[in-house]
């Protein structure tokens, strides 16, 4: 169930409506500015619907899910999918190829495995069954994006989470966009899209999150125009294991959670669905790799990492001299 409201703008005959719901484990959020006349539940109704669809389509904890139908198909075998799950397939094997297998959606039994995921199998076990780098996407899946239909090539289990929010909060700005909507913005969890600026015509103002475990603060804001931003960061899931801090964040290179200082990244990206897989993706890659990557990409990246009992930052683009 969404929850709706609308307040008046002063001297103009327009409406500037909020609204949330529940969807993939946290909460979508939704501002836009009408005019009076609109017909708001009606686009509330699409917001609703098309953060539903990707849940239904993406999720690795509905057993119903499209992801959870190819998950237990085996090898060899045409598994029809929706155009949505096969489209983030494909940009997702693109992003793991340019990043040198950084990216990699095929680490579905390693999250299990390691407690994060919905199987929660026995943590310790794998520590002691010593860790194998997963294979590049581009070997194990075959995604027929006209026939929206996708084959594995050997077993794997795919897991979403670097990419499906992201995903999700483009399908809330398509539905606006269609709408022909100019000013909005749009998040589900810390991942936000915007276009247009504020009723006020100020730009919509995002806070970038501190990376603290037990609360949760502004570290800065920042300014976003027509743009996306997401945040990957080791500080809101992840568990001690003999005595370790592990993260919830795999690396794929060497099939074990991320070891590391870097303890969160912030991508700007014109897509929400790029902005989280490159955040993923350069928080595995590191601060000097990873700021490589970006610069080669284009890409504003805000790298903070630990040091000490302090935190430290280094950006490009935009963020460049943080």
């Amino acid at each position: 169930m969404s929850r709706t409201s609308i307040e008046w703008l002063r001297g103009a005959r327009l409406k500037d409506c909020r609204t949330s719901g529940a969807t993939m484990g946290t909460r979508y959020t939704a501002r836009f500015v009408v005019p009076e006349e609109t017909d708001v539940q009606a686009i509330v109704a699409g917001l609703e619907a098309a953060v539903t669809a990707v849940d239904a389509q993406m999720s690795n904890w509905k057993a119903d899910s499209d992801l959870s139908r190819l998950n237990r198909a085996a090898p060899d075998g045409w598994v029809p999918v929706s155009v949505n799950l096969a489209s983030v397939l494909v940009r997702a094997a693109e992003v793991g190829r340019e990043t040198g297998n950084a990216f990699n959606i095929g680490v579905g039994a390693l999250v299990d495995a390691w407690g994060f995921g919905p199987a929660g199998q026995d943590c310790p076990r794998v520590m002691s069954t010593g860790f194998r780098a997963c294979r590049p996407l581009d070997e194990l899946l075959e995604v027929d994006l006209p026939g929206r239909r996708v084959r594995k090539h050997a077993c794997v289990a795919l897991d979403l989470c670097g990419i499906a929010k992201g995903f999700g909060v483009d399908e809330l700005a398509r539905v606006l966009d269609r709408h022909g909507i100019g000013s909005w913005l749009v998040g589900i969890d810390g991942e936000m899209r915007s276009r247009g600026c504020k009723p006020d015509g100020s730009p919509w103002a995002i806070a970038l999150e501190a990376p603290e475990d037990d609360r949760r603060t502004a570290m800065g804001v920042i300014e976003l125009g027509d743009a996306a931003i997401a945040t990957s960061g080791d500080y809101r899931h992840w568990s001690v294991i003999d005595g370790e801090r592990v993260s919830h964040t795999m690396d794929p290179r060497t099939g074990a959670p991320l070891r590391g200082a870097v303890t969160s990244v912030t991508v700007i990206a014109p897509t929400c669905t790029d902005a989280d897989a490159y955040a993923t993706a350069l928080m595995v890659l590191g601060v000097e790799a990873g700021r490589d990557h970006a610069r080669r990409q284009g890409l504003d990246a805000l790298f903070v990492t630990r040091e000490g009992n302090g935190l430290r930052t280094v950006g490009t683009g935009f963020f460049d001299g943080a």
